[in-house]
């Protein structure tokens, strides 16, 4: 398990953020039928039961634009990940699907509203996470989105620099069909409440889904 803490800038800014992290051993693929039937109700019950005007509001949602603001990011134009897939499904696109771990982190985070990074533990450099804010010129390549201004944005760096950020993650340490050891990471800037479910329900489709045994947790703040 990777050691993860928290630069003094971040706790600065965001003084009651906590996190948890899900590392486990697994075996992904491109496509999962059981995991698209849960994808699949989820839609049904969040198009059917909110209003785009609402998604803003969600605790872990609102949490984490509050964070962006405080960091110096306008989450009206770099929207955290739960945030955009709940929008995205709200405006009738149906979730794209990339393959079976991104599908199911997707998933955990359009439940709950974390913003939660995936990635391929082996791709990670060093042992070792710090989460601080991203500076200007600070480079870092979106998966999908090409070149990403971070700056003012929460960022995991390792040894090389940023992986993650609660908007997108970088394309150095993306998860993939051949991805055997996977790093969860949920944000919790609205602090320990639920952070345990959510690591949970985590750890339970990766026992369904991938083969893998749940591997192990780390709360850290």
């Amino acid at each position: 398990m990777f050691t993860i803490t928290l630069s003094k800038e971040i706790k600065e800014a965001c003084p009651g953020f906590a996190g948890v992290a899900v590392y486990a051993e697994v075996a992904n693929t491109a496509f999962c039928e059981g995991l698209w039937e849960e994808i699949n109700a989820f839609t049904e019950e969040l198009t059917s039961t909110t209003r785009m005007e609402d998604i803003k509001l969600q605790p872990a949602i609102a949490a984490t634009r509050e964070a962006y603001k405080r960091c110096g990011k306008d989450p009206g134009r770099y929207r955290p990940s739960a945030e955009a897939l709940r929008r995205r499904l709200m405006r009738g696109i149906p979730l794209y699907q990339i393959d079976t771990l991104v599908d199911l982190i997707n998933l955990v985070s359009l439940r709950t509203g974390y913003s939660i990074g995936g990635f391929d533990a082996d791709k990670i450099q060093g042992e070792a996470l710090e989460l601080g804010i991203g500076k200007a010129g600070e480079p870092f390549e979106g998966i999908g989105k090409g070149v990403l201004n971070i700056e003012g944005l929460p960022v995991y760096r390792d040894e090389v620099g940023g992986i993650g950020t609660p908007t997108s993650d970088n394309e150095r340490t993306k998860m993939g069909l051949e991805t055997t050891h996977i790093l969860a990471v949920v944000n919790g800037y609205s602090g320990k409440e639920g952070l345990a479910d959510a690591a949970g329900m985590i750890q339970d489709l990766l026992r369904k889904y991938t083969g893998s045994d749940g591997g192990e947790v780390l709360f850290f703040e």
